[in-house]
């Protein structure tokens, strides 16, 4: 009998033992071990939504794993913020971030995530002007032709800002709007897509967006462009003025686009991600393909694009509060 117990002993150890072995094999296994869901938090079809997938198949190639882009609109983004804050810090849910999320802390009070502290900066991927837009059709030729109607029927112009609440072209557009005190109705949508659908069908008088979301539409002469809010004018775009150079000087915003983790995601895992949307930025099919999406590359470092999406939400914050605005 004694002999039985210190076998049956034996066995629980070593069954122990091997359990252990299993599970630190597992733990170890080459990152990434399946497909890695990049959550987009705003409507397909959107800039941030195109971009994604122009790099989605690059990224898997580099990473020997599919990338599933997956689109979680709503709540100016912090719908799929707050899904990939609460996923498993292995590096297998990232969140293509844009500009607006600087804002989100401010505009929603009660977020079951903060938006730095609960994520882990993978890296920048690029920036991309605002462009304020109006219908082909429309009487308005410049940025002046608009700003001189809204401020002699105020209260009468209809507008969004991208898809409205927490994005940069919205609240660039605020700005703008408050700085030349126009009284222009601002129309929330879901995203780019359903704004720019709006901006075509006549529905909206102007529109304010990243030039991804507007290029092809004003190559194909179905938009025209008035204005873009950078300091300097685009590259994609060198035809068409500035803000500042036309209605309100040093006048400065731009949309950017970077990668985050959920907090707590392994430091080589980390880098491993970096290390691949860089080389899917330098891809030359990649270039061409951002460039024809009026986005510039950055491949900016994870300690770098920290600082700068931590400057960024000071600065919008700011504005919020300013401004008054408030969740749509």
């Amino acid at each position: 009998m004694t002999s039985l117990r210190k076998l049956i002993g034996t066995l629980g150890v070593t069954a122990l033992a091997l359990a252990m072995v299993a599970g630190a094999h597992a733990q170890n296994k080459p990152y990434p071990s399946k497909p890695v869901t990049l959550v987009v938090p705003f409507a397909a079809g959107g800039a941030a939504d195109q971009l994604a997938r122009v790099l989605a198949q690059s990224i898997g190639n580099k990473l020997g794993q599919p990338i599933v882009v997956d689109a979680r609109s709503g709540a100016g983004g912090t719908v799929g913020a707050g899904v990939v804050a609460r996923a498993e810090a292995d590096g297998h849910t990232l969140l293509l971030v844009t500009a607006g999320h600087a804002g989100t802390g401010e505009l929603y009070k009660s977020l079951p995530f903060h938006p730095l502290n609960d994520f882990a900066p993978v890296a920048g991927l690029a920036v991309s002007p605002v462009v304020i837009a109006t219908n082909a059709k429309s009487t308005y030729k410049t940025i002046q032709d608009l700003v001189a109607d809204a401020k002699a029927r105020p209260g009468v112009l209809n507008c969004a800002g991208g898809g409205g609440g927490a994005t940069v072209t919205n609240l660039a557009f605020e700005l703008l709007k408050a700085e030349l005190k126009l009284d222009i109705t601002s129309v929330p949508y879901r995203g780019s897509a359903p704004a720019t659908t709006a901006l075509l069908s006549g529905e909206i008088d102007c529109n304010s967006d990243a030039v991804a979301s507007f290029l092809p539409q004003i190559k194909a002469g179905n938009l025209r462009a008035l204005a873009v809010s950078t300091a300097r004018r685009s590259t994609y775009l060198l035809d068409v003025p500035t803000v500042a150079e036309t209605v309100l000087p040093k006048f400065d915003a731009a949309a950017w686009y970077g990668i985050l983790a959920p907090k707590g995601t392994p430091q080589p895992v980390i880098a491993k991600l970096h290390h691949a949307f860089v080389e899917a930025l330098n891809d030359p099919a990649v270039k061409e393909r951002l460039n024809g999406l009026g986005a510039e590359p950055t491949g900016t470092s994870p300690a770098d694009f920290g600082k700068f999406m931590a400057s960024e939400t000071d600065r919008w914050s700011a504005v919020i509060r300013r401004l008054g605005l408030k969740a749509e």
